[in-house]
């Protein structure tokens, strides 16, 4: 006699599922000691992704270049020979004529202070815009980690949920047998039991083939321990959408814009500033020929900003509308993550009716069928091909159930790691 199994027990088997991770791990030959769980995987994603390291290098670049950002420009060094003679009896000689110098001389210039206090606020904004881009990076690999370790673990449970069935199949094709054996079934029934199982196993190798590019998702961001057998499960966050659209103006691409915009002022202070002269100091030391006096020289350079029109104000124009081109830019992506928020959040709502759906009705209703048929079947009032239907129905409700949950939990991962910077454990 064949007993159904019930949903809960074909879906969540009794079998130990880390011994079962395991098994699989060793299917593939890369075993490993340590299990991976969710938190473990986030940690380590943040430790280990070549993105991290490629932004981290880049604060530290931006922090660099602002050290000299409002320094005074190197001093130059000039040598010279003033008026050396190249006619007459005296041509080509230091010493003998009394206007031929030797030169040696310092020339230092000075942007003016607005000019250099712009370059300061610029260098300082573009640091701060690499760090929040750093942040951006951050919950993208957050995100996507989540999201891959997810759904390894949503195929891994289906093929939990595989491996019960081939010993539920069993006991069937020896129900089939017996009442063949018994003179109330015919012998094409003996074929059923086989076909189904040969089913099992097409579905089993389908998700195997998603098991090895889940695990090759998850590898991007945490690198070989993405082989280790998982542990544990994902934390279920509450997601409201009130709270995430209160959060939206805090979007992580939305911080960027505030340094963005620094830089920007700044570098139309700096083209503002040029319509104020730098000047530039140079002193000389003159050596002449013994019989002569030494001599020194001191000199200041103005530039003289008269053709603004031509020079500065384009420039200062061109910031300007840099600047405005921004603030178009800003609104145009909180417009965008608004309908991003709207789009994903009606998704996660269906997602979520759909797996209550299928939990509560389809799944539950799928074993009554089952139950239904196979009593039928026994009593010699149905038939064989309308179990089997049943049973494969059964197996397609089990897997979609399993499949609907992983995909809430992965879209509720992207929405609780689109706002703020959570810790790796996942709470706020």
């Amino acid at each position: 006699m064949v007993i159904p199994l019930s949903a809960a027990r074909l879906w969540r088997p009794p079998v130990c599922r880390t011994a079962v991770l395991f098994v699989l791990a060793g299917l593939t030959g890369s075993v490993c000691a340590e299990p991976l769980s969710f938190d473990d995987a986030l940690a380590l994603a943040l430790r280990e992704t070549p993105v991290l390291r490629a932004e981290s290098a880049q604060i530290d670049a931006a922090r660099q270049a602002a050290i000299p950002a409002g320094e005074l420009p190197d001093p130059k060094l000039a040598l010279g020979i003033d008026n050396l003679p190249i006619e007459g009896p005296d041509r080509y000689s230091l010493t003998r004529d009394f206007m031929t110098m030797r030169r040696i001389g310092l020339m230092q210039e000075f942007p003016n202070a607005a000019k250099r206090d712009a370059r300061v606020a610029a260098a300082r904004g573009r640091v701060a815009q690499a760090e929040a881009q750093t942040r951006i990076t951050r919950l993208m690999v957050l995100r996507e980690t989540a999201v891959a370790w997810i759904a390894r673990d949503a195929v891994e449970r289906q093929l939990a949920g595989i491996d019960a069935l081939v010993e539920e199949n069993r006991l069937f094709e020896a129900s089939v047998r017996a009442r063949i054996a018994g003179g109330k079934g015919s012998a094409l029934e003996a074929v059923a039991p086989r076909q189904e199982a040969a089913m099992i196993e097409a579905r089993r190798d389908e998700l195997a083939a998603r098991r090895v590019q889940a695990v090759a998702a998850l590898e991007r961001w945490v690198g070989p321990r993405a082989q280790a057998p998982l542990a544990g499960g994902a934390p279920d966050w509450p997601i409201d959408r009130d709270t995430l659209a209160h959060a939206l103006h805090g979007h992580p691409e939305m911080t960027v814009f505030d340094p963005k915009a620094r830089v920007l002022n700044a570098e139309v202070a700096e083209a503002q500033a040029g319509k104020k002269p730098d000047w530039v100091l140079e002193l000389a030391y003159q050596k002449r020929g013994s019989q002569f006096n030494d001599m020194v020289m001191v000199n200041v350079t103005f530039d003289l900003p008269l053709f603004t029109g031509s020079r500065q104000d384009p420039q200062i124009a061109a910031r300007q509308a840099e600047r405005t081109a921004l603030d178009a830019e800003r609104e145009a992506v909180l417009r965008e993550h608004a309908a991003m928020l709207e789009t994903d959040f009606a998704e996660y709502q269906r997602l979520a009716r759909a797996v209550a759906r299928q939990r509560d009705v389809l799944l539950p209703l799928a074993d009554e069928k089952v139950a239904l048929a196979l009593a039928a079947w026994r009593g010699g009032k149905g038939e064989l091909a309308d179990l089997v239907m049943a049973r494969r129905e059964r197996i397609d409700a089990g897997l979609m159930a399993i499949a609907l949950e992983g995909e809430r939990r992965q879209m509720a991962a992207r929405l609780h790691y689109a706002y703020g910077e959570p810790n790796v454990s996942g709470e706020k």
